[in-house]
């Protein structure tokens, strides 16, 4: 009889061990292999990060009709790749999620937006939906390649992602996976994600706790400009395409609450002139974060400090804190436009950026968590 109690009390208490071990006392538990094969799972999380890589490359000019040449329609392109990386003691991924919202404001021959009320999906959001898979020589679509692309990344070092043996895919000189355990998996081109990924790394913070990996987004078209030609005392309007991407990067603990949070805007315009041809092709684009004081609250600002300083001071009020007590904060509207502001005693005289999209993203970010 003692020996069957001994039997139940030892069998109690290594599944007791297991959990805690799947809860990030010895590993994350995140269903993914370590990157040699022998289904070890890397270390629990200490460090989380956030990349942001963007691109207007692919905007395209207005062009009249002329001979057997159709008509082309202009439309500012914004590409923005997102990484949210979890980073163990040793410097290797414990997960890593990415994400590219490839968000389009078209215009018609007036220059006028057309898509104002567009869904705005990122690549994985739209899945299927992204039309990849008939035209893949795997049979996959992006996100299914994405995924596989994550997968390999488990379990190494900053230099070993970097060093991804890759080639050429075509004349477009884009680099694909060249190893054998992706050749068959990936065939989307990888520069922009390894670039993300080592933002991410370089962007790092310390984490406690962290057992899940999300990542949240909102983008919005809203602020993009129709043009308006001169008249009266009214200056001409030139047409913009603004793209507004909201990300959050957000580690949980076991308990569900924010162990770390990460949370960047990239605020991204394609500018045309009258003729609607795209003048800033070769501008550097930043995310606010990135821009520190170059972004230019500081000077407006009632209490004296640029975007990425408030942004910090929300990030710290996030930590250890519940989803639902995130979104349930207290907020006031700041004016007439109704924007809704901080209206708690820790953040009302650090915090005045209105927070409606860094509740939302982060609120996504849980619910995308793994």
């Amino acid at each position: 009889m003692k020996s069957k109690k001994f039997l139940s009390l030892l069998l109690v208490l290594s599944l007791v061990a297991v959990m805690l071990v799947g809860c990030g006392g010895g590993g994350q538990s995140n269903g993914k292999d370590n990157g040699n094969g022998n289904g070890e799972k890397p270390a629990g999380a200490v460090k989380l990060g956030l990349g942001v890589v963007n691109s207007i490359a692919k905007s395209s000019d207005y062009a009249p009709a002329e001979g057997d040449q159709e008509e082309k329609l202009a439309a500012g392109q914004v590409d923005t790749t997102m990484a949210a990386v979890a980073i163990d003691a040793d410097g290797k991924v414990v997960d890593v999620i990415i994400d590219t919202a490839q968000t389009k404001v078209t215009f018609d021959a007036d220059m006028k937006v057309t898509n104002r009320d567009a869904e705005l999906k990122t690549k994985v959001e739209k899945k299927e939906e992204y039309g990849m898979k008939k035209v893949s020589t795997i049979d996959k679509e992006w996100y299914e390649q994405i995924a596989e692309l994550e997968k390999w990344m488990v379990g190494k070092t900053l230099d070993e992602i970097k060093g991804l043996k890759v080639k050429e895919r075509d004349a477009s000189h884009k680099a694909v996976p060249d190893v054998p355990e992706l050749t068959s998996l990936v065939t989307i081109t990888v520069e922009g994600y390894l670039e993300a990924v080592e933002k991410a790394f370089a962007n790092a913070v310390e984490v406690e706790g962290a057992v899940k990996l999300g990542l949240g987004n909102k983008i919005s078209i809203a602020k993009s400009k129709d043009y308006a030609p001169a008249e009266g005392d009214k200056d001409e309007v030139l047409p913009t395409a603004q793209v507004d991407t909201t990300i959050a990067a957000t580690a949980f603990d076991a308990d569900g609450n924010v162990a770390g949070v990460l949370i960047d805007n990239a605020q991204i315009t394609v500018k045309f002139d009258a003729e609607g041809k795209v003048t800033n092709r070769d501008d550097a684009l930043k995310t606010k974060k990135e821009k520190k004081e170059e972004y230019g609250m500081k000077k407006v600002s009632t209490i004296d400090k640029e975007w990425y300083e408030q942004i910090a001071e929300l990030e710290k009020w996030m930590v250890g804190k519940s989803v639902a007590d995130i979104t349930g904060m207290k907020v006031k509207e700041r004016d007439a436009s109704h924007k809704a502001v901080p209206d708690v005693e820790e953040l009302t005289s650090l915090v005045t950026v209105t927070v409606e999209d860094y509740l939302a993203v982060v609120e996504e970010a849980a619910a995308n968590a793994r």
